[in-house]
């Protein structure tokens, strides 16, 4: 249980801390401190001082580039949520429900029929069959 425990807290961080870069930041803190407040683990105000403080810092590493602060803030909210799952696991469902919300669904896998036509005698190069190309294609040599 509490290597589950601990992928839902490193879910839950992940996503917090990424909802924080986003347009609908507002409406996920109002959620996040919710889920917190309910807990008794902190007071709302508190919680909330503690979220704006950590996306301060989030839009500073982004600006500077720093990838390791970022990873650190997503360890602070890591290690606040695991011991909130371990002093009330009934919260496990709720955060899980609150993480599938936030967390973005991949786009559908694009399929399709690609079609080629050559034409003219013998080709003796190769052929490329894709139905998305980025780059271009390249010939010997070339890399």
């Amino acid at each position: 249980m509490e290597a589950e425990l601990v992928a839902l807290a490193t879910a839950g961080a992940t996503t917090i801390v990424q909802q924080m870069a986003t347009d609908g930041w507002t409406r996920v803190r109002d959620r996040v401190v919710a889920f917190f407040a309910a807990r008794g683990a902190a007071s709302p105000e508190s919680v909330e001082a503690d979220l704006e403080t950590t996306r301060a810092e989030l839009t500073t590493a982004q600006q500077d580039g720093d990838e390791a602060a970022t990873e650190d803030l997503e360890a602070e909210w890591r290690t606040r949520l695991r011991r909130t799952l371990r002093a009330n696991p009934e919260a496990a469902a709720e955060l899980r429900t609150l993480v599938d919300e936030l967390t973005p669904t991949a786009p559908a896998q694009q399929t399709g029929d690609v079609h080629n036509t050559i034409s003219g005698g013998t080709y003796h190069a190769p052929v490329i069959q894709v139905g998305n190309m980025t780059g271009g294609p390249r010939t010997g040599g070339q890399g």
